[in-house]
């Protein structure tokens, strides 16, 4: 299947979605190494990534579901006995993409919509316009990607930038270990007068790279660092040879607007289906 970087078609469709299931696929991985005890595991059926990261886990559900191969009642038995066999409950990330015989299965099994994502994507290709920040760094501000020995530094100044939920930082320190950790995943951090004022991620698989992890500490937004962290991660990804970049969004939402205005483009909104209890 030929693949054509500005249209959105099948092709796409599976380069974007196998990029994101195989990063969930290695943050369970990641996951299971730090905490064994919560059984963390993948698996796939007919070509869909089935991930569960505990109950409750925003990434336990699936990625790829009727893109790889025609949907089955089969195929879907053997995801949901996945789940519950772990206690978990069934969730399916389905782009618009797959194939057309995947609805009316979902209907009949009990399944309902409960979430929408906005897929953005960016050819990294010669045709394509650099980044660029609405809000230019401010003088002194750097970028960089970090080392290992740094990720300690690098998930802290992560959960930091949830500073306004003080709730969630150890799950966001914790969140940020196990994403920095992750085969494939690079950290990069943004720094003024030496110290991390906000970071960003990236995870590479087929060419693609896939952008997460966006934080920047609230005393310090709007100094232009997050423009600053996504150019770094894009020259960054050429440099390794992606020829593609995406992001995650909810529909309509700022960081939807921000990715639009660096030159991302919608490439379709994906349904989250849930099976009724």
């Amino acid at each position: 299947m030929t693949f054509r970087p500005h249209v959105t078609d099948l092709a796409l469709a599976r380069r974007l979605e196998r990029a994101e299931g195989s990063a969930n696929a290695a943050f369970v991985e990641s996951r299971a190494l730090h905490a064994p005890a919560l059984g963390a595991t993948w698996s796939e059926v007919g070509g869909t990534y089935a991930m569960f990261d505990g109950v409750g886990s925003p990434l336990t559900q699936t990625f790829g579901l009727g893109l790889f191969a025609a949907p089955s009642a089969d195929d879907l038995q053997a995801l949901e006995d996945f789940f519950r066999a772990r206690g978990a409950e069934v969730f399916h990330e389905v782009s618009p993409l797959a194939d057309p015989a995947l609805l009316p299965l979902l209907s009949g099994r009990g399944y309902h919509p409960i979430e929408l994502t906005t897929v953005l994507r960016l050819p990294l290709d010669d045709a394509s316009p650099p980044a660029v920040s609405a809000r230019p760094p401010v003088a002194g501000l750097t970028t960089r990607r970090i080392d290992s020995g740094e990720l300690s530094a690098w998930a802290e100044g992560s959960a930091r930038g949830w500073g306004e939920y003080p709730e969630l930082a150890a799950f966001m320190r914790d969140f940020g270990t196990v994403t920095g950790s992750s085969r494939g995943v690079s950290c990069f951090v943004a720094e003024l007068e030496g110290e991390i004022i906000a970071t960003g991620a990236m995870a590479i698989h087929g060419g693609v790279a896939l952008l997460a992890g966006a934080s920047t500490i609230p005393a310090w937004r709007g100094r232009g660092a997050q423009g600053a962290l996504l150019a770094a991660r894009l020259a960054y990804a050429r440099a390794e040879g992606c020829d593609l970049a995406m992001m995650g969004a909810a529909p309509g939402s700022t960081s939807q607007a921000n990715a639009e205005r660096q030159g991302f483009r919608i490439a379709y909104t994906r349904i989250k289906w849930q099976l009724a209890a």
